[in-house]
C-alpha cells in the first residue's frame, strides 16, 4: 500500500463518517440526559422509592383480583392464570422501561398547547428525542421491576425464553410510545388537545390489561387496528407461548408504523407550532 493510500486509511479511520458521527452523538446526549434525571430522582429518594413501589404493589393487586376469577374460571378462551401474568408483565415492563428512558411520551399535548416546546427549540439537539428524554417518571421504576419480577416467577427461563421477553418488553414500550405520541402531536393541529391526549392514553393503558381473546367482531379488530393495545396484550400468546411468526411480524410492523407515524406528525406539527415565549435556558 502507497503513502498516501496510508494517509487515506489513516484520515478514514480518524474521521469516521458524519452519521456515525451524529449516532455517536446523540447516544452521548441520552446517556447525559438519563444521568441526570436519574441523579435529579435520587435527591429525594424517599419519595423516589415510595412511589415506585406503591406503583408495584398496584399492579400485584390486579393480579391478586385475576388469580380470584382465574380460580373458578381456570381457563378462559385459551387464556390461563399465568399467560395473564405474563401479559401484564409485558405491558407493565413495556410501559416502565418507555416511561423512564423517555418520561415525557404522554406528556407530548400539555407541552405543545403550554408553550413549553419553546425550551426545546432554543437548543441544538433532536426536539422530538430532547422532549421524551428530558423526564424520568418516579412510578415508572415499580412497573418496569414488576414485569422483570412476574417474568421471574411464572416466565419461561431459557435463553430463548429471555430473548423472547426482551423483545417483547421492546415491542410493547414502542408501541405504547408511537400511539400516545401521535395522539398528543394532535395539540399542533387540533390546539389543546390534552383531554383528548389523555383519553388515549388511559384506553390505551386499560385495554392492553385484558386478554384479547375476550374481544370479538369490530371491537377486536380496533384493538389491532386503530388503538393497536391487542398487539401488547397479545404477546404472551403470539410470541411467548406459541411463538407465532406471523403475529410477530405483524406485532413489529405495527411497532414501526406506529413509531414513524409519530415522529412524522410530531415534525409536521412543528411547522405549525407557534411560539408560546417560553424560552429559557436549561442546564
Amino acid at each position: 500500500m502507497s503513502t498516501a493510500d496510508n494517509e487515506r486509511a489513516r484520515f478514514g479511520a480518524e474521521n469516521p463518517p458524519s452519521w456515525a458521527r451524529r449516532a455517536a452523538g446523540t447516544l452521548a446526549f441520552l446517556l447525559t440526559c438519563w444521568k441526570v434525571n436519574l441523579a435529579s430522582a435520587m435527591e429525594y429518594r424517599a419519595s423516589f422509592f415510595l412511589m415506585a413501589g406503591m406503583m408495584f404493589i398496584n399492579n400485584f393487586m390486579w393480579l391478586f383480583f385475576w388469580s380470584l376469577f382465574f380460580g373458578k374460571f381456570p381457563v378462559v378462551n385459551g387464556w390461563g392464570l399465568n399467560d395473564v401474568m405474563l401479559m401484564w408483565a409485558v405491558g407493565a415492563g413495556g410501559f416502565g422501561w418507555a416511561n423512564l428512558l423517555f418520561g415525557n411520551f404522554n406528556r407530548i399535548a400539555p407541552i405543545v398547547a403550554s408553550g413549553q416546546l419553546d425550551v426545546y427549540l432554543s437548543q441544538p439537539k433532536p426536539v422530538l428525542l430532547h422532549v421524551l428524554a428530558s423526564r424520568m417518571s418516579l412510578t415508572a421504576a415499580g412497573d418496569f421491576a414488576f414485569g422483570l419480577v412476574v417474568y421471574a416467577w411464572v416466565g419461561d427461563h431459557s435463553a430463548k425464553g429471555v430473548l423472547l421477553f426482551a423483545a417483547a418488553l421492546l415491542i410493547s414500550g414502542t408501541i405504547f410510545m408511537g400511539v400516545v405520541v401521535l395522539a398528543g402531536s394532535l395539540a399542533f393541529f387540533m390546539g389543546n388537545a390534552e383531554g383528548f391526549a389523555q383519553q388515549v392514553f388511559n384506553s390505551f393503558v386499560a385495554l392492553s390489561t385484558y386478554p384479547s381473546d375476550i374481544f370479538k367482531g369490530l371491537a377486536k379488530a380496533l384493538l389491532f387496528t386503530a388503538l393497536p393495545a391487542g398487539f401488547i396484550s397479545f404477546l404472551p400468546i403470539g410470541l411467548m407461548r406459541d411463538a407465532d411468526p406471523a403475529f410477530a411480524w405483524k406485532a413489529v410492523a405495527a411497532a414501526l408504523f406506529f413509531g414513524a407515524a409519530a415522529v412524522l406528525a410530531f415534525r409536521l406539527g412543528l411547522k405549525r407550532y407557534a411560539s408560546g415565549n417560553a424560552i429559557v435556558l436549561r442546564g
